[in-house]
């Protein structure tokens, strides 16, 4: 790494968000042309990037840091390596053409400066997740991309169904990114590192820590909501409210492979454990079948290909969880494919919405003469989707078959379920690239023709690239696979791909039972959607409404909460305060069993004892008192007897303090009970007082307890001889005590100012509300006698 790479890296990782602060004056000055010269950011990326590819293909590594919170660990800090080089590329170079879609597809849309902000902002935030080293860091992008996608899936904010989508997508993958959190929490006090790259090099120690479980749940529960597996994969085909360069954009290389790229990223000191090669091929198992079919079932085009993703999702993971070497490899092949083939489809489902007037497949035909740059690119990349030579889908389909059928456990069983997912998804393949374009014309709402270069490059270029890369397959493997496997597995990787097949072997022979299966399934593709549409109406539930009952159980309980806890009413509220203020001081050295000692009794002399028989006394008073007037003037005993005892002990400057607080306090609190109309007495029942006198013993034993643990801890007396030394020389005041409380505790005392005038305030006002009550209850009783007087004249 030259001296100003990196430099240069945060400023690539850092680009997209200063794009976004550019993108809307952009458009106001240049309209949708203004994608031309903002797509310039992404390939800038795209390009730096691609320099690491070389060093990364030969092993090297490399890191960059800068400080950000040092107090608290975190920095600024990026590590570049096989895996997060080919994500970068992904983002980067697919987001070139995204941003350049997003110009032509929104074509004079009020909001299009505001939709490629956003969209600048996404890119960052995956950018950022991919590359961040720091895993305070890395968590703080992951969150990012959750809101960023809020705001893209709710861009069209007037819409129920988009702000539900958003919604909904925000509440699943940030409520996963919460327990990402506490996983990384634990793993940061497990290895003493957080940097990713440090914690990758801590070996078995996270494997074999007692908290491994913990941690692997913790961190499942980030990835799988990420990245849509079941039952959390919902909320990604209702993200298909979002405009469609969203949509390519967030199936393609970004947000949905977060948590494949986290469970990629923490393979090589999480994977490899009988939980981890247990849980991840089940669910990713079921997430591609529950996907595939749910996809077979859609007629939109959007849909289609979102349950498809769902599918190729679960695919990922079902691979990296069987930790084998070439079914990791297999999962390395997909992914990159699936980033091409998924972007580009999406692409021309838009293109053709755009075009069109609809994306009902069935409302679709004969669109190959009136969009054929479109046909091409669908054709190409269906194909590649479809898992046909000569592309980049084939050879990941056939690596991937060569990884589960060499499985040591579970061969069959994974095998069958791959060859199923793989067939239905050339079903969706061949329904994408064939069924808008082939047969007769079909009536559509707007006159179909080609759409616009901004349109079309993308789909084409991504298309090509899948062809490309198959046919340079040993390129392909060496700079951009072979590294990526080296991440994942922790040690170095020799990959070697070829697109023609050496030898008739099972993956091949797999491939052709892949296809011939999906043929027979495409030529009956209406009648298994009816089938697959009773099924699910039979079942009638789904995680999609148990979503919706789970918030609206959640806005219940608050309400009922709501209803207990804010009843309106001071006495309720002064004894829930206090009721926790006790627990939270006797419950820590209940459960710890860590009691301070009881103190001997001390030797008070006659005066002492007098001062604390008035204490009691005045307790005593307190309780019995008839009226609250005299309950009020009772307490301030407690506070005089205190100051007695502070003067006593040679405190005159505190106990001053003390005699004046009380003074003020017994004064205003008697004033104010003579003018606000309450009740002289105390008129509750026996068990609600009995409440209140609990948690009051439980309140005053508590702080009796933190005074007891305090005076037998041994004393420090720095802050004491801070105090008396500079009280003086700093201060220039003879009397420590004021000195601190007006100059090295003057923002705590201004403070405390404030408090008292705004409840002197609020009194004010209440006073006020009651004066006001009664002149009106009084205007109220003159007029009415005043009616009734006039009644006996007007009689007469």
């Amino acid at each position: 790494m030259t001296p100003a790479a990196p430099d240069m890296t945060i400023l690539a990782v850092l680009a997209p968000f200063a794009a976004a602060a550019i993108a809307p004056f952009a458009v106001r000055i240049l309209k949708h042309n203004a994608a031309w010269p903002l797509a310039l950011v992404p390939f800038l990326i795209f390009a730096h990037f691609a320099g690491f590819v070389s060093g990364v293909s030969q092993g090297q590594t490399f890191t960059v840091a800068r400080e950000w919170v040092p107090a608290y660990g975190v920095s600024l800090s990026f590590y570049i390596d096989g895996l997060s080089t080919l994500f970068a590329l992904l983002i980067s170079g697919i987001g070139t053409f995204i941003i350049l879609y997003a110009g032509g597809y929104l074509k004079g849309h009020p909001q299009q400066g505001r939709f490629l902000s956003f969209l600048f902002l996404f890119m960052g935030a995956m950018l950022g997740l991919v590359t961040a080293d720091n895993l305070i860091t890395l968590f703080i992008f992951w969150e990012l991309t959750s809101i960023t996608s809020f705001l893209l899936i709710g861009f069209d904010h007037l819409r129920a169904a988009s702000r539900r989508a958003a919604l909904q997508a925000l509440l699943v993958t940030g409520g996963g990114g919460l327990a990402l959190l506490a996983g990384f929490l634990l793993i940061i006090q497990i290895t003493g590192e957080i940097e990713m790259s440090k914690v990758l090099a801590s070996g078995d120690v996270l494997r074999g820590s007692a908290l491994y479980l913990p941690v692997f749940l913790l961190v499942l529960g980030g990835a799988f909501t990420k990245s849509a597996q079941f039952p959390f994969h919902f909320w990604l085909p209702n993200a298909m409210e979002a405009p469609t360069p969203v949509s390519a954009f967030l199936h393609s290389a970004t947000m949905v492979k977060a948590g494949v790229y986290l469970l990629m990223r923490v393979h090589p000191v999480l994977g490899g454990t009988d939980i981890w090669m247990t849980v991840l091929p089940l669910f990713g198992g079921v997430t591609l079948l529950v996907g595939t079919l749910l996809a077979v079932r859609q007629t939109d085009l959007k849909l289609m290909l979102a349950y498809t993703t769902v599918a190729s999702l679960g695919l990922l993971v079902m691979l990296t969880g069987t930790s084998n070497e070439k079914a990791l490899e297999g999962a390395v092949l997909y992914l990159f494919a699936h980033s091409l083939f998924k972007g580009a489809l999406f692409m021309v489902a838009g293109t053709i919405d755009h075009e069109a007037g609809t994306r009902d497949v069935t409302k679709l035909g004969g669109l190959r003469k009136a969009m054929p740059i479109t046909f091409a690119a669908a054709a190409l990349a269906g194909l590649s989707m479809a898992g046909l030579p000569p592309f980049i889908g084939f050879i990941a389909k056939e690596v991937l078959y060569y990884g589960t059928w060499g499985l040591p456990q579970g061969a069959m069983l994974l095998t069958v379920v791959a060859v199923i997912g793989n067939a239905l998804m050339l079903v969706i393949a061949a329904a994408v690239a064939i069924k808008p374009f082939f047969g007769p014309e079909v009536h559509t709402p707007k006159h179909a023709h080609e759409g616009p270069v901004l349109l079309w490059v993308g789909p084409v270029v991504l298309s090509l690239t899948g062809l490309a890369a198959a046919m340079m397959a040993h390129t392909t493997g060496e700079l951009f696979i072979g590294p990526m496997l080296s991440s994942l597995k922790g040690t170095p990787a020799i990959v070697e791909l070829h697109l023609i097949p050496g030898y008739i072997s099972a993956p091949l022979i797999l491939s052709i039972i892949t296809v011939a299966l999906g043929v027979v399934l495409f030529l009956q593709l209406d009648r298994l959607r009816g089938i697959i549409a009773s099924i699910l109406a039979a079942i009638g539930w789904g995680p999609d409404r148990g979503f919706d009952q789970v918030v609206a159980a959640i806005v219940w309980i608050s309400a009922v909460v709501t209803r207990l806890l804010q009843g309106g009413k001071m006495q309720t509220y002064m004894v829930l305060t206090f009721a926790v203020t006790g627990a939270a001081l006797l419950l820590p050295p209940y459960l710890m069993g860590s009691f301070p000692a009881v103190p001997a009794w001390p030797e008070f002399r006659f005066y002492e004892w007098a001062v604390i028989a008035i204490a009691v006394l005045g307790l005593g008073a307190v309780l019995v008192a008839k009226t609250r007037l005299t309950a009020i003037v009772s307490l301030g005993i407690q506070g005089f007897a205190v100051a007695t005892l502070f003067m006593l002990f040679g405190a005159p400057d505190l106990s001053f303090t003390q005699f004046m607080i009380e003074t003020l306090s017994v004064v205003v609190l008697a004033l104010v009970m003579t003018r606000l109309n309450l009740s002289p007495r105390d008129h509750r029942p026996f068990g609600a007082k009995l409440v209140t006198g609990i948690v009051a013993a439980s309140v005053g034993a508590g702080f009796a307890l933190v005074l007891m643990a305090v005076t037998q801890s041994p004393f420090d007396a720095r802050l004491s001889e801070f105090f008396t030394q500079y009280s003086r020389a700093i201060a220039h005041g003879r009397n420590i005590v004021n000195v601190i409380i007006v100059d090295f505790r003057g923002f705590d005392t201004l403070g405390e100012i404030a408090v008292v005038v705004l409840t002197g305030l609020a009194v004010l006002g209440l006073i006020r509300i009651q004066t006001k009550t009664h002149a009106g209850e009084a205007s109220a009783k003159t007029t009415k006698a005043a009616k009734s007087a006039r009644k006996p004249v007007e009689a007469r």
